[in-house]
C-alpha cells in the first residue's frame, strides 16, 4: 500500500468540500470531489479511491443508500461518514453497513486526522490480506502445475486413474496404495488425493521408507522428549504429529524393514502414539497413502512384508500405467514440459519437429515420465531458434520404432548391465556398501534397493 491515499469527498455543501479538501491536500492526499452520489459513482468507476468522506444528507439518495452502493461495488474502499447533530442513530446504522468511522459537523482537523488514521488501519489490513491471497493463489497454481506433470492425460488408462483419484479423495479415512514403475508419478497422485480431499487445508508430509533405520524409526515417526536418550537435546515432533489431520505419504513402502512394520501397523490400528520418553498418549488422525514399485503380494509370500499390514494398506489400490502403455499422452506431456522448462530457462519453444513427436511416441521409456522430462530439459537447453529438433535429443534409438520384443530385450540388457555394475562396485569397494554407493554415484538406500531387486547375494557380509 502506498503512503499517499486517494480520497473522495462526497458532500453537497461546497464550503465543506473546499475546507476539507484543502486540508487534505496540504497533508499530501490526492483529493476528488463530488456534490452528489451519481458523480461519486462515476469517479469510483474510473479512479482507484482508497477512502471516501460521505455526508449522510445528500440529494438523489441519502448517505446510507450511497454507502450500501459503494460497499457493494467497491468493497475494498473505506468510508468515513460525515454526520450532523442528532444523527447518531443513522451513524450506527452506517457502521453496521460497513462504514469504518465518522465525525460530526462542525469538525476539527484533529477529528479528521484521527478518523483517517483509524481507517488507514483497515486499508493496511485489506492490503495485507490481498497480498496473502495473491501469494496463496501463486502457490496453488504452482502446485497445480506440478501435479499436472503426472495428470496431463487423454489416454483411457489415465482417465480411469483420474476418476479413481477423484472418488477416493472424498473418502478421507481410506488408506490408499499406489503401485507402478519408478518414474510414473506416484507422489503426484498422492498429492492430488490430498488436495482434492477434505484434508487439503492440513499438512501433506512425504517420507521415503527406504531411508528409515530401526534405530531412528520411533524418534522420526513418533517424536521424542528432551533428554529421552543421548543426543535428544530438545523436544521433537514426529511425522505422525506433523501430518495430523492431513496426509502421510510413505514412498517405497516395500522397503520398510520387517521389524518396523509391526510398530507401524500398531499405530494404524490404535490411532495413538507415544513420543519417546513421554508417558501420555497422543491421538492422531492421519490418512495414509503408500506407494511402491514392488509386488507387495509376492513380498508377503516371501515373508518379507507383513500380510496384515498389506491388507491394511490395500484398502484402495491405484495402479499407474507405464508411459509406454499411455502413448497418447506423450505429445501432451512433451508440449507441457517444453513450455514449462523453456519458461524456467527464459527460452521460447515455438515449434517441435514432427519426427521428434513420432520418435518419442514410439520409444518405450523405461524411465517413464521422469525420463521424458529429463530428455525434454536437455533438448530445450540445446535448442536454437525456438525449435526442438531430433539432434537436440541426441538419442538415435528414439528415431526408430521399437517393437515390443526389441523393447523387452533392451530392458533386459539394461537390467543385466546394472546388475553387473553393482557386483563390480561391491568387489572394488571390498564389500563395503557405503563405498560402493559412492563409486556408483548413488545413495546408500538406492544401492540397497537395487541389491534386493537383482537378488544379489554375497558370501561376505556387506557393511
Amino acid at each position: 500500500m502506498t503512503e499517499t491515499l486517494n480520497v473522495l469527498i462526497v458532500d453537497d455543501e461546497e464550503h465543506i468540500r473546499h475546507e476539507l479538501g484543502e486540508f487534505l491536500n496540504d497533508n499530501g492526499y490526492q483529493v476528488w470531489y463530488a456534490g452528489m452520489p451519481s458523480a461519486a459513482f462515476d469517479i469510483l468507476a474510473i479512479t482507484p479511491i482508497d477512502l471516501v468522506f460521505l455526508d449522510i444528507r445528500l440529494p438523489e439518495m441519502d448517505g446510507l443508500e450511497a454507502l450500501t452502493r459503494i460497499k457493494s461495488g467497491w468493497p475494498e474502499t473505506e468510508v468515513i461518514m460525515i454526520s450532523g447533530h442528532g444523527e447518531m442513530q443513522t451513524v450506527i446504522q452506517a457502521m453496521r453497513r460497513g462504514a469504518s468511522d465518522y465525525f460530526s459537523k462542525p469538525f476539527t482537523h484533529v477529528e479528521v486526522m484521527s478518523a483517517i488514521e483509524r481507517s488507514r488501519r483497515f486499508l493496511e489490513i485489506n492490503s495485507r490480506l490481498k497480498e496473502i491471497e495473491s501469494s496463496f493463489q501463486l502457490v496453488t497454481q504452482s502446485l497445480q502445475n506440478q501435479m499436472g506433470q503426472g495428470m496431463i492425460a487423454q489416454s483411457k488408462p489415465m482417465k480411469i486413474v483420474s476418476e479413481m483419484i477423484r472418488k477416493v479423495a472424498l473418502s478421507d479415512s481410506t488408506s490408499v496404495l499406489i503401485t507402478g514403475e519408478s518414474g510414473t508419478g506416484k507422489e503426484l497422485v498422492a498429492r492430488a488425493i490430498h488436495y482434492l480431499s477434505p484434508r487439503k487445508q492440513h499438512y501433506f508430509y512425504a517420507v521415503n521408507s527406504s531411508a528409515i533405520t530401526e534405530t531412528l524409526f520411533e524418534s522420526e515417526f513418533f517424536g521424542h522428549t528432551k533428554g529421552s536418550f543421548t543426543g535428544a537435546s530438545d523436544n521433537k515432533t514426529g511425522w505422525f504429529e506433523v501430518a495430523n489431520k492431513g496426509t502421510l505419504f510413505l514412498d517405497e513402502i516395500g522397503d520398510l524393514p520387517l521389524g518396523l512394520q509391526t510398530k507401524f501397523l500398531r499405530v494404524l490400528e490404535e490411532r495413538k502414539i507415544n513420543r519417546v520418553g513421554a508417558h501420555k498418549e497422543i491421538d492422531i488422525d492421519v490418512r495414509i497413502v503408500a506407494a511402491t514399485n514392488q509386488d507387495l503380494e509376492k513380498l508377503t509370500e516371501e515373508k518379507k512384508f507383513r500380510l496384515d499390514l498389506y491388507h491394511r494398506l490395500n484398502s484402495f489400490v491405484i495402479t499407474l500405467p507405464p508411459l509406454r502403455e499411455r502413448r497418447d499422452d506423450i505429445p501432451l506431456l512433451l508440449n507441457y514440459f517444453a513450455d514449462e522448462i523453456a519458461k524456467k530457462l527464459n527460452k521460447k519453444i515455438e515449434y517441435i519437429e514432427d519426427d521428434v513427436v513420432q520418435a518419442l511416441t514410439s520409444y518405450h521409456f523405461p524411465g517413464n515420465i521422469r525420463e521424458l522430462r529429463n530428455m525434454v530439459e536437455r533438448a530445450v537447453i540445446l535448442s536454437e531458434k525456438g525449435k526442438l529438433r531430433m539432434n537436440d535429443f541426441q538419442l538415435e534409438k528414439i528415431g526408430r520404432k521399437a517393437s515390443a520384443p526389441e523393447a523387452d530385450t533392451e530392458i533386459l540388457n539394461l537390467e543385466r548391465l546394472e546388475r553387473n555394475a553393482i557386483i563390480r562396485a561391491i568387489h572394488r569397494a571390498k564389500y563395503n556398501k557405503s563405498a560402493a554407493a559412492r563409486l556408483l554415484n548413488i545413495s546408500f538406500q538406492s544401492l540397497d534397493r537395487r541389491i534386493k531387486k537383482h537378488n544379489i547375494v554375497f558370501e561376505r557380509r556387506l557393511t
